[in-house]
């Protein structure tokens, strides 16, 4: 019985460690959001960290839609990293987890 419970544990150090080393794996993969005209693009990490923003000068003119056009592409973009994030996380977590009753929150 001891010894499921120290193999468990390193199951879940190993697994803590997959998903760290995937998160920083995350941090390079690189996802490119633009609005359906081009005038906007950002570029963000699977983190959700964002890396950059390349504004079109016509929008620079208008307030209004420049702030529309940056919440809009950026939740599209936040969204899509958000998906890649977890479902790498949820994969790696899966994987490394041994099947301890009440663990379901990782399927």
């Amino acid at each position: 019985m001891f010894g499921d419970m120290m193999g468990m544990m390193s199951k879940l150090k190993e697994a803590q460690k997959k998903v760290e080393e995937t998160k920083e794996r995350l941090n390079t993969v690189l996802i490119d959001e633009s609005s359906t005209d081009n005038k906007l693009k950002v570029t963000i990490t699977a983190n959700r960290t964002i890396k950059s923003i390349t504004i079109d000068d016509e929008l620079l003119q208008d307030k209004e839609m420049l702030e529309d056009y940056l919440v809009l592409t950026l939740n599209k973009a936040i969204e899509k990293a958000t998906n890649i994030n977890e479902t790498e996380i949820a994969a790696v977590a899966k994987e490394g987890m041994p099947n301890i009753p009440g663990m379901d929150m990782f399927k």
